[in-house]
């Protein structure tokens, strides 16, 4: 016991101060990438061919965020002329039409204050289901629940039963194998109950797009209320995210 009082003495308070004060991310932090519409056009095609998501929309000059997987190719590419990656995290859409974006999204919380704030402000829990991603997704989802972090403080937490939840974080690409499985969890789950599509994976397939093996769009099956882009999505882009929407 006292090994463990010296040691968290020596160590000090770990805990992170965030949302009260911002984190700053490491400068190779791709984040929301902002598009120049007046760009040449040769140029935004060129990236829309190499794109390995097909995620450029060269008519309209956006990019899909819920396919792209921030490799940076689209910046490199075009030296930055076309498409700069940002440090902004905060990615979280009510909406699968808002991540068509060149780099502006709508304000998350007006959405959810009509809909979730108050049902579930003081507590949220949520059933994780991986439906047959990489393990990238959970595991920087399993970081929020580190001492840095320390999800539990906010009254966010996940729990081993659909029953005892109040919706499902869903991530990987939703298999064919995963999808009866996905479907119950979600009948399982108690009214009123929220649907959060975390990474490209459960939102359109991510890599796996076009893939006879998945579903790919978690939308296509039961309705979703929250997405976090992102491949995997950053520990503070789901964060931000579920504090946004729910708190």
């Amino acid at each position: 016991m006292l090994q463990v009082i010296k040691n968290r003495l020596e160590q000090g308070h770990r805990t992170s101060k965030y949302p009260k004060e911002p984190i700053n991310l490491y400068k190779r932090f791709r984040g929301l990438p902002k598009v120049d519409p007046k760009c040449d056009g040769a140029l935004i095609q060129r990236c829309a061919d190499a794109c390995p998501q097909d995620c450029i929309d060269t008519k309209n000059c956006r990019i899909d965020l819920g396919r792209c997987v921030f490799c940076g190719l689209c910046e490199t590419l075009s030296g930055g002329k076309f498409v700069t990656f940002s440090q902004n995290c905060e990615m979280g859409t009510a909406s699968r039409d808002d991540l068509f974006t060149q780099g502006d999204l709508p304000a998350l919380a007006e959405h959810s204050k009509k809909h979730f704030k108050k049902l579930f402000g003081r507590s949220l829990q949520l059933r994780q289901i991986s439906a047959g991603g990489c393990n990238a997704c959970e595991a920087d989802t399993n970081v929020l629940n580190t001492p840095f972090w320390d999800l539990s403080r906010f009254g966010i937490q996940f729990v081993a039963s659909p029953r005892h939840a109040d919706g499902i974080h869903v991530t990987g690409p939703l298999t064919k194998n995963m999808r009866a499985a996905t479907i119950t969890t979600f009948e399982a789950i108690p009214h009123p109950k929220v649907v959060i599509a975390s990474g490209a994976c459960a939102i359109s397939g991510g890599p796996f797009y076009g893939s006879d093996e998945i579903v790919g769009d978690l939308n296509s099956i039961i309705p979703v209320d929250l997405y976090i882009p992102g491949c995997p999505p950053h520990p503070l882009t789901t964060l931000h995210a579920l504090l946004t929407y729910f708190k």
